[in-house]
């Protein structure tokens, strides 16, 4: 990939492209491209919908190539959410196909006068761009419907829904799976609502006769994608545990371990845990057949194969299998233990183009208040609905759980950062509470995985109701992290990576084979560090202080059950974790 697009949308006379080399950002992909150029070119003051702030797209340094598991891509903006920078990412066949395309970003820039709605096509002919009204509060479905008519069967989109044309701070980016279905988004941090202050309501990506990226030294990122492969097939998590039960497999885990959030994080084990955990899920998937049902992949070569399909009773297609972030937020945290109504809240999600994490916590923070009685799913799919509606109440639910809980006189509110938590309580996984805390991201599981070590036991074991070990942990999960979003890698290849040195070694000789570096490992921890530095210096510069490095106090002085104790992690610990 040898190419940035920008796409000035407040240009005089309508939108304007040019394309240019990668510059300063050569060598870079995914997060790293991402929060270096809004790290670089946005004004960390400016208001994230104004029209200096950029929304950027990125593929990941070995998407397009037949490097296995490397289709994530990565979306960078200042968030509306947070106030901080943001790479929220995701999985889809877009990002193979810009790689292909040779795009190593595409940049929205600027602002539109006027209301018009655009649509973008990138193909290998360039780049066009044309205003479409027919689209206006359409659902990303309708949307990429309307896109599979005009260019066909083959075209991948990266959509908003309502929500990011509201320019809530909820709002997530869809892109589209194998089967063009808009059921893969980049949910975190209201990226969305940048999408749509650009006045981009879609891009249609066609990779039609381009060729898969070449290696540099092909023998050698042949035998490591090989050894790579086996590494993941062979591990208990990524080759059986994921494959068999999803994501999802984690919700009985959690409930025993006494770690999932339920009623608004009130307590730590949810009665109904049984009947919408990963077993019960496959179980029912499997039960009423269609294809992909309980075992599919979100993009081409993807090898873990953690997601699935859910159909009705009826055998109709109702979204992707819900993935255990979406089962928490929409089942234990709101008292609802239905497959079903929670599948049909996904749905509602993804069409709308909303983060299932933030809205699974804005609804329990919501029914806390009154609004609706916990478990009953009826009222939360009514709440959502709001949403779509462009109701008052569906703006301010849609704007996250801290502005709801504000709203509605809440005093439990799980955030950090003002972007919600998810699906583990940080008074029993210590190590993920010092992430939700020090994340440049705001409360992000995924920003540093400490569950891995603190309840699955990988990569090693540090006690999870204990503060002891929990910085370290944090610290050099946070680092791994950064550097494996900047290579398109799915996050999920940290299981077999943790905890088999040859399968590590195997990603650095992907690497290496592909680009023709000599990276070490140490230049990928580097990597990492340069990522969440840069980060940082922009959340400084945008009025940040280590007081924002904190979880709300009530997690210091409620005591969770079962395990009826607080997060013990001190302040001046917390402080220590970018201390490289």
């Amino acid at each position: 990939m040898d190419k940035i697009v920008r796409i000035d949308m407040g240009a005089e006379g309508g939108p304007q492209v040019r394309t240019e080399s990668m510059g300063d950002y050569a060598g870079m992909g995914g997060r790293a491209l991402t929060s270096s150029i809004i790290s670089k070119e946005v004004p960390p003051t400016c208001h994230p919908l104004s029209a200096e702030n950029k929304f950027v797209i990125a593929p990941g340094l070995l998407s397009g190539s037949a490097a296995a598991m490397s289709g994530r891509i990565s979306v960078g903006c200042k968030s509306p959410l947070t106030g901080g920078i943001k790479e929220a990412n995701s999985g889809g066949q877009p990002s193979q196909m810009l790689g292909r395309l040779g795009i190593a970003a595409i940049v929205l820039e600027g602002k539109p006068d006027g209301n018009d709605l655009y649509k973008v096509l990138i193909n290998k002919d360039g780049v066009k761009i044309e205003a479409d009204s027919s689209l206006c509060m359409l659902g990303n479905y309708d949307t990429v419907d309307k896109m599979k008519a005009e260019f066909g069967e083959k075209v991948a989109c990266i959509s908003i829904g309502q929500a990011g044309e509201q320019k809530l701070s909820g709002a997530s980016v869809a892109f589209t799976d194998m089967e063009q279905r808009p059921t893969r988004h980049a949910g975190r941090g209201g990226v969305g609502a940048v999408m749509g202050s650009k006045g981009v309501k879609v891009i249609v990506v066609d990779d039609t006769d381009c060729s898969v990226r070449s290696p540099a030294d092909p023998e050698k990122f042949k035998e490591a994608n090989k050894t790579f492969v086996a590494g993941l097939r062979g591990h208990a998590v990524t080759g059986q545990g994921l494959p068999a039960y999803g994501t999802n497999v984690l919700q009985n885990v959690i409930n025993e371990a006494g770690a999932l959030p339920t009623h608004n994080f009130q307590w730590g084990r949810f009665e109904g845990c049984s009947k919408i955990s990963g077993e019960a899920q496959a179980e029912l998937e499997n039960q009423r057949g269609g294809e992909g049902s309980a075992t599919h992949g979100c993009h081409r070569g993807c090898v873990i194969r953690c997601s699935g399909t859910f159909y009705d009773k009826d055998g109709v297609y109702v979204t992707k299998q819900p993935e255990y972030e979406t089962v928490w937020a929409h089942g234990s945290n709101c008292g609802i233990d239905d497959l079903d109504a929670i599948a049909k809240l996904d749905r509602m999600d993804d069409d709308f183009g909303l983060d299932t994490i933030e809205m699974g916590a804005t609804i329990a923070v919501a029914m806390e208040a009154g609004l609706a009685k916990f478990g009953d799913a009826e009222a939360a799919i009514k709440l959502v609905g709001e949403v779509g509606k462009g109701s008052p109440l569906g703006k301010i639910l849609g704007s996250g759980a801290a502005v709801t809980g504000q709203v509605l006189g809440v005093e439990r509110i799980p955030v950090v950062k003002r972007q919600a938590m998810p699906a583990y309580d940080p008074r029993t996984v210590q190590g993920i509470g010092v992430t939700y805390a020090t994340s440049t991201m705001g409360a992000d599981h995924t920003a540093g995985y400490a569950v891995a070590t603190n309840i699955l036991g990988v990569g090693g074991s540090v006690d999870p109701l204990k503060p002891e070990g929990q910085v370290e942990l944090s610290r050099n999960l946070q680092i791994a992290t950064a550097a494996i979003d900047s290579t398109g890698m799915c996050l999920f290849i940290a299981f077999a990576i943790l905890d088999q040195a040859e399968t590590f070694q195997a990603l650095i000789d992907l690497i290496n084979g592909f680009t023709g570096a000599e990276l070490t490992a140490d230049d990928v921890t580097e990597l990492g560090k340069k990522i969440l530095s840069m980060e940082r210096d922009f959340n400084q510069r945008a009025g940040f202080t280590a007081k924002d490095d904190r979880l709300p106090d009530y997690f210091k002085n409620e005591k969770f059950p079962p395990h009826n104790i607080t997060f013990g992690v001190k302040d001046e610990d917390l402080d220590q974790v970018f201390n490289f």
